[in-house]
């Protein structure tokens, strides 16, 4: 079927990127573990809840902020009780989270003495 009209097209028109406003991130949310660290599977009807996932966008109100150490790419552990999640690219788990509830950020430890 071919689109002749604009009518009615910003109903099917798939979204290409989601960007945050105010101090907010974008997360992608890790995949939730079905096994404990001692190697117990868990049943499909149990999950962990994970709380950490990567900084897919960031708000530019947080990129033009120096002081705020938050950049793309980050992982982060995050509360996922105040994320809201948002239904964009089917079962990837992505989150808009406050920076509020961005609670730490991942880094690499210098291996220099």
């Amino acid at each position: 079927m071919t689109n002749s009209s604009n009518k009615g097209q910003a109903s099917t028109d798939k979204f290409e990127i989601v960007e945050p406003l105010g101090k907010r991130v974008l997360i992608r949310k890790d995949e939730d573990k079905k096994e404990t660290k001692g190697g117990i599977r868990l049943p499909d009807n149990i999950e962990i809840p994970t709380i950490t996932g990567r900084v897919v966008a960031v708000s530019s109100e947080i990129t033009n902020d120096p002081l705020v150490p938050l950049s793309k790419y980050d992982k982060v552990l995050f509360n996922p009780k105040s994320a809201i999640p948002v239904d964009f690219e089917g079962s990837n788990r992505l989150f808009v989270v406050d920076l509020e509830h961005v609670v730490a950020v991942f880094r690499r430890g210098d291996v220099d003495g």
